[in-house]
């Protein structure tokens, strides 16, 4: 049986995936990274409370088959651009780096659709150069999943985020052809499609749109 390794499990997509990684056959053991004590206890997980500013108190722990980076926060909720740039570039940046010296074989990563470094959007300009920089990472699978807008219960209260999802899905009806992939999506749908992929062993790099992240999701289940 295989080890997962996650960083983001106490988060909206992360939490999810966590169920299922614990759940699942294919994994016996799943190594999570947190600031604190999530309170969850299985007899599957190793849980690490880690100083994510200081890679030298986890670089000896990242070993495992199958990376899964959901972490993520908002620049309201970090404080600052730079605040969230650590968080979604520096972090997943410097795991990525020390999994792949440490023989890890595949990094899964929860991103967002319309990701790119040359975005005028600091959000996606961020998200896209995270996934610039994992393109020429040398583990033998890289997926990146790009989810529209996440449905689900959130910890926190994001009120743009609640009222840009109460009118998609008012709408959702006109989300076909080739818009279809901005259709929300429900963030346990997302977590399903991050594990089958998973399984998949697909070798180089990949980037999964939200419609196809839908599709995986609903033949898992």
């Amino acid at each position: 049986m295989k080890t997962a390794l996650i960083i983001g499990s106490t988060g909206l997509i992360g939490s999810h995936l966590l169920e299922l990684l614990l759940e699942s056959t294919e994994y016996g053991k799943v190594i999570t990274f947190v600031k604190r004590d999530s309170g969850f206890q299985n007899p599957k997980l190793e849980q690490h409370i880690i100083d994510f500013d200081k890679p030298e108190t986890y670089k000896e722990l990242v070993f495992g088959d199958d990376f899964f980076c959901t972490i993520g926060t908002t620049i309201k909720n970090a404080g600052s651009q730079d605040a969230f740039r650590k968080v979604d570039f520096g972090y997943p940046k410097e795991f990525s780096t020390i999994a792949m010296q440490n023989k890890v074989k595949q990094f899964l990563i929860i991103s967002s659709l319309g990701a790119d470094a040359n975005s005028g959007n600091f959000y996606l300009k961020t998200k896209g150069e995270i996934q610039d920089f994992l393109k020429n990472c040398t583990f033998e699978s890289v997926t990146v999943l790009q989810p529209s807008l996440l449905l689900g219960n959130r910890k926190e209260f994001r009120l743009g985020e609640k009222i840009g999802a109460f009118f998609m899905k008012l709408f959702s009806f006109v989300f076909t052809g080739k818009i279809k992939k901005y259709k929300p999506i429900q963030s346990e749908s997302v977590a399903k499609a991050m594990f089958t992929i998973a399984q998949k062993n697909y070798k180089g790099f990949h980037i999964i749109e939200s419609d196809e992240i839908q599709e995986i999701a609903n033949k898992k289940s």
